[in-house]
């Protein structure tokens, strides 16, 4: 195996759901990291660059940047993001099909995903602040603990993206805005694109944060995440499709920053997905919409068939 490329990735063949499949050797991985941890940044070097838009202008990014926040659950399952070789092969798969642009994920997954031979040719998004871990106190002072600009700008990555979740009542929300108008500036600085996930939030009377994904609200949050840090020229947004879709039009002409809907938590049901992708279909038609990032909706779909849930994704564009 030579260094800088682990060769236990492959795919099968097959039919149906397991049409494609990929096989990850995590000892493979594991030897890698133990006796060549350089590696990882040979592999980055030589990684084959792309621009974020190709010509249709539409991005179609996979999020795994859950794990980090400790949200590992999907539908019923409340651990099912936790097997990390079941992530990875169901990324590589997903990153195979076609029309898919790239990923967004935290360094322990980019640089498996680095190793894997699977970012060539890719966008790939480093996710910044993973500190407001779900379901801790602190769940809302969402410190900057994954990366940074200088990894990004380092490693040759294309993007970042961070979190910010503003509860009116949590002072800790103050610290997170400014620290994400500051990463903002040092994406800028850097000429390097950042794209700002803003949510208004409360929590429940049992404590649970909460998004408020009404037409006011998310109106509310592009108006404030659009103006952070001292320019905007690299600075997109990652907003979720409100309550009522029919609201997306006006909500969206809050701002004229470039923007792309984010999948958010999409029902167990195959029914409850299809609602999704119609919710999708709509909102991609707007101006300042320009595609999707869409994680454990598409991962881990109702009907357990990654391939054809990327691929419906991807038809929406």
């Amino acid at each position: 195996m030579r260094a800088g490329r682990v060769s236990g990735a492959h795919q099968d063949g097959g039919a149906g759901a397991s049409a494609g499949q990929v096989k990850v050797d995590v000892s493979a991985l594991v030897h890698t990291r133990t006796h060549h941890p350089e590696a990882i940044a040979e592999a980055a070097a030589r990684r084959t660059r792309r621009p974020l838009l190709n010509e249709d202008g539409k991005l179609m990014i996979v999020a795994a940047d859950h794990p980090a926040r400790g949200a590992l659950g999907v539908g019923g399952d409340r651990l099912a993001m936790a097997n990390r070789a079941g992530l990875l092969e169901r990324l590589c798969l997903a990153l195979s099909r076609p029309g898919v642009d790239g990923v967004l994920a935290t360094a322990d997954i980019l640089d498996d995903l680095l190793l894997l031979g699977a970012l060539d040719g890719k966008v790939v998004m480093g996710s910044m602040n993973r500190g407001g871990l779900q379901g801790a106190s602190f769940e809302l002072d969402d410190r900057f603990t994954g990366h940074r600009a200088e990894d990004i700008q380092r490693l040759g990555f294309d993007a970042g993206k961070l979190l910010l979740r503003i509860d009116y009542d949590d002072p800790g929300s103050l610290t997170t805005l400014e620290s994400t108008a500051r990463a903002i500036d040092d994406m800028a600085a850097r000429r390097l694109p950042v794209f700002v996930e803003p949510f208004i939030s409360r929590r429940t009377p049992e404590g649970r944060v909460k998004n408020d994904l009404s037409a006011e609200a998310v109106t509310r949050s592009i108006a404030i995440a659009s103006g952070l840090g001292g320019s905007s020229a690299y600075t997109w947004l990652k907003v979720p499709v409100t309550d009522d879709p029919d609201d997306m039009a006006r909500v969206m002409e809050t701002s004229t920053l470039p923007a792309v809907l984010l999948g958010g938590e999409v029902g167990g049901t195959v029914e409850e997905q299809a609602g999704a992708y119609e919710k999708w279909r709509s909102a991609l038609r707007l101006p300042t919409v320009r595609g999707l990032v869409v994680g454990r909706s598409l991962l881990y779909p109702a009907d357990g068939d990654v391939a054809a849930a990327v691929d419906t994704a991807v038809g929406l564009l």
